[in-house]
């Protein structure tokens, strides 16, 4: 019998995880089917137990519901339960098992699709909301020499900070407080290229041999990789791999098998 996963969301039609899901089930031999559901603002977790009714196996979760995922599941991972959100659900009869594959996926995009070590470098995080929450537990454990994170709103990157202080060097501020500092890595966790907008940083940011890394993809040169190149950035990328590794992490998590990324990021890059 087929198994059945999904990804639920509101929107949900523009996403490509279908297509990542069934390119890496073709690459594995893997018997699943992999849809789409849009789940009612007010009707997430009804959506979820309709979906285990039907012999749902898991499910990804995405933009509005990822804190209530976390609210829903009984058991969290350490990194789920660090970053406050959920974007993976298993099922089983245990209950609910809710994890977070997103800064995995980060990591691994940056260490292997683009060869770029984090272990003893200077990384920069642009931005304090979930998407950087998701983010900083999988980058510490890469063990960097520092991990700043800057945000419009000073308080809340210092609160983020304090909350991850244990797990290795960090600190938070406003953007502002750049001036005068040089990184190696510089990512952008902000939603300010969805409105065409460029965080205000600095001039003079990027250390020699440095990389600018934008969590958005599909959208070309947003204003904050203009900036990077234009301030000297020696690489800068989008965030496409991001999407198809933390799914790759979800595939191995859900089957056991860990599917090639490269070929499905390929693919997505010609369509």
């Amino acid at each position: 019998m087929t198994d059945s996963y999904c990804v639920f969301g509101n929107p949900i039609g523009h996403s490509k995880s279908p297509l990542i899901h069934a390119a890496f089930a073709r690459q594995t031999g893997e018997d699943l089917s992999y849809t789409t559901r849009l789940a009612p603002h007010d009707g997430f977790a009804a959506s979820v137990g309709d979906f285990i009714a039907a012999g749902g196996r898991g499910a990804n979760v995405t933009i509005p519901f990822k804190e209530e995922a976390f609210r829903l599941s009984n058991r969290l991972t350490p990194r789920a339960e660090r970053a406050g959100a959920v974007n993976m659900l298993s099922f089983s009869d245990e209950g609910i098992v809710g994890d977070n594959t997103d800064g995995a996926g980060l990591v691994r995009d940056i260490t292997v699709n683009l060869a770029t070590p984090i272990t003893g470098q200077r990384i920069l995080l642009l931005g304090a909301g979930g998407a950087a929450r998701g983010a900083i537990g999988p980058l510490l454990e890469e063990h960097p020499a520092t991990l700043v994170i800057a945000n419009r709103t000073a308080q809340k990157a210092r609160a983020l900070a304090e909350h991850f202080a244990g797990y290795g060097p960090i600190s938070g501020g406003a953007y502002s407080a750049l001036s005068g500092q040089v990184f190696d890595i510089v990512i952008n966790a902000t939603s300010a290229s969805l409105g065409g907008e460029l965080p205000p940083l600095p001039a003079r940011l990027f250390a020699p041999g440095s990389l600018a890394y934008e969590m958005m993809y599909g959208r070309g040169d947003t204003p904050f990789l203009l900036f990077a190149r234009e301030e000297g950035a020696a690489r800068c990328a989008d965030g496409l791999g991001m999407l198809v590794e933390q799914a790759a992490e979800a595939f191995y998590l859900w089957r056991g098998v860990r599917p090639d990324a490269a070929p499905v990021m390929a693919l997505l890059r010609s369509a």
